[in-house]
């Protein structure tokens, strides 16, 4: 799991990415398509075009971070808007990575009593 300090805020580019990009790249990216700062400490996560693979970029403060995840089945859910960015909570960013339908988490079980 990334260790994501509380307070960081999360940010999806929509539509697909390249996956053959690397930090360099995808930097460039949300520099230039985005409109935001690579090095403000922020994530950006990022979606190939199948969906089974992103990739999220953060910059701590004293260098830059690439992580990869590739899911074994399915897909990864993102959302329907055609351009620009989404934020969403760090934990719906976990959930996202354990692939839970981070926008309606539901429990799947609940005790009705105690005992």
């Amino acid at each position: 799991m990334i260790p994501v300090p509380s307070g960081v805020r999360v940010w999806l580019a929509v539509g697909h990415t390249d996956m053959r990009r690397g930090m360099n790249g995808l930097a460039l990216q949300v520099q230039e398509a985005l409109g935001r700062d690579p090095h403000a400490g922020d994530l950006y996560v990022f979606r190939g075009r199948r969906g089974d693979l992103v990739k999220i970029l953060w910059h701590d403060g004293l260098g830059m971070f690439l992580y990869a995840k590739r899911l074994e089945r399915g897909r990864f859910l993102w959302p329907a808007t055609t351009g620009g960015t989404v934020s969403i909570s760090s934990a719906q960013l976990a959930y996202m990575l354990d692939g839970i339908d981070w926008r309606n988490p539901q429990h799947t079980y609940r005790p009705q009593v105690a005992g």
